[in-house]
């Protein structure tokens, strides 16, 4: 893939641009940060109106650290182009690191507008209301949660001690029993459920 897409980096801009971003992209799945920082910038110079550009530039800059440098690529990609679901989900995990958390779910309820059933985007606002202390709503969005994944046991696990923190054991059991039958290794579950049968 790599050696493809380098054949590409003598094109026009538009093309060389798209080439150097997926070349970006893949060099940070293989997390060599340097070249797809090399290509990132390569991208954002042959079209400085390429969201994917601007949103690999800010996936690189992220794994630097310096988040708020990231959002402000993710805010430019979303300037040239509002449907680029990468930058707003990534936008939303930066306002998470920068502990903006209202602005995070902001991105994840606009996000939810656009993808009614990605489970990511449902996980990260099922745990900002965890974050907020609002342990109601974050019930609300696991529960829609296991509707897109019903097998998932880790967010049965987590339903069943946000049940648990509420004082509800009857619901508590019946997602940590669940979880545990998808997943029965699990040790904080096993604990859960040996005390409970205790009582």
């Amino acid at each position: 893939a790599l050696e493809t897409l380098k054949m590409f980096e003598k094109k026009d801009s538009r093309v060389k641009s798209a080439a150097a971003t997926n070349l970006s992209f893949l060099y940070y799945l293989e997390n060599e940060l340097t070249q797809a920082t090399n290509y990132a910038d390569l991208a954002v110079n042959s079209d400085r109106y390429n969201p994917s550009a601007l949103t690999n530039k800010g996936n690189t800059v992220f794994a630097n650290g310096d988040y708020e440098k990231a959002a402000e690529f993710y805010k430019e990609a979303l300037r040239n182009d509002s449907s680029c679901t990468e930058a707003l989900y990534n936008l939303g995990l930066t306002y998470k690191k920068l502990n903006r958390i209202e602005e995070a779910l902001d991105c994840f309820l606009k996000l939810h507008a656009i993808l009614r059933n990605s489970a990511q985007v449902l996980h990260q606002i099922a745990n900002i209301y965890e974050i907020m202390e609002d342990p109601n709503q974050a019930i609300e969005w696991l529960l829609q949660l296991i509707s897109v994944v019903p097998t998932d046991p880790h967010v049965l696990s987590k339903l069943g001690k946000l049940y648990d923190n509420e004082g509800d054991k009857s619901q508590a059991f019946h997602y940590y029993y669940e979880s545990y039958r998808y997943f029965p290794s699990n040790i904080e579950v096993i604990e859960w459920l040996g005390a409970y049968y205790i009582d």
